[in-house]
């Protein structure tokens, strides 16, 4: 048995623990800051899956880096995020901030999968993608779509207001091949389909390529 973050641990949640351990040192991201963030919101709970997704983006001359980590829990879906902030004032001393969400699974409303598929006429079960994204909704926010509002009359010129809709604003991880590896993907694909499994409410959708 093990000590980590205060918790004793053992079994298959101290190798998931650990194996999230080495994929954020592979980052090289903040990994301690990121560990100690996701797993004080873990607790004493199992880690049954994960996936982290490093995404770095380009704002004029800086380098700004983002780091979303989905830790999957018998009862719970953590998302943690982690950002790296400009530097400030004169020492140019560089910070972080980082945030982590608690979903319960009986919260969540839709978990989609899509996977990008190159030549599927070849395709075999099992076989790689060379994007997939994941989609997770729990209603936590939501965005409202406006447009102008019309009638049934094509010749009336009357302004008629807005129309609008409220919609989930998603969780969305996106990968590919070519950016983040093939396994990365395939980590993402198997996430997904666990979780769907664990909410009861997935969806997965395809799209093919050439």
């Amino acid at each position: 048995m093990a000590f980590m973050n205060g918790w004793s641990i053992g079994g298959a949640d101290a190798a998931q623990r650990s194996a999230l351990r080495t994929d954020l040192e592979s980052c090289g991201y903040f990994p301690a800051l990121v560990e100690d963030a996701v797993l004080l919101a873990v607790g004493e709970e199992e880690v049954l899956t994960f996936v982290v997704h490093h995404e770095p983006t380009f704002n004029r001359d800086e380098i700004r880096r983002h780091l979303t980590i989905l830790v999957l829990t018998p009862t719970r879906l953590i998302v943690g995020h982690t950002d790296e902030q400009p530097s400030e004032g004169t020492h140019g001393m560089t910070s972080a901030a980082t945030s982590t969400e608690s979903i319960n699974l009986e919260a969540i409303n839709t978990v989609a999968l899509t996977r990008v598929i190159m030549q599927p006429e070849g395709y075999r079960p099992g076989g790689d993608a060379a994007e997939a994204w994941l989609s997770v909704s729990w209603g936590a926010m939501r965005r409202i779509d406006l447009e102008p509002a019309a009638c049934a009359d094509p010749n009336c010129e009357a302004d008629h207001g807005l129309t609008g809709a409220m919609v989930p604003d998603d969780l969305i991880v996106r990968m590919s091949a070519a950016a983040d590896g093939a396994e990365r993907v395939a980590k993402l694909v198997n996430f997904t389909t666990t979780l769907q499994r664990a909410t009861g409410r997935g969806t997965a959708a395809i799209r093919a390529g050439h």
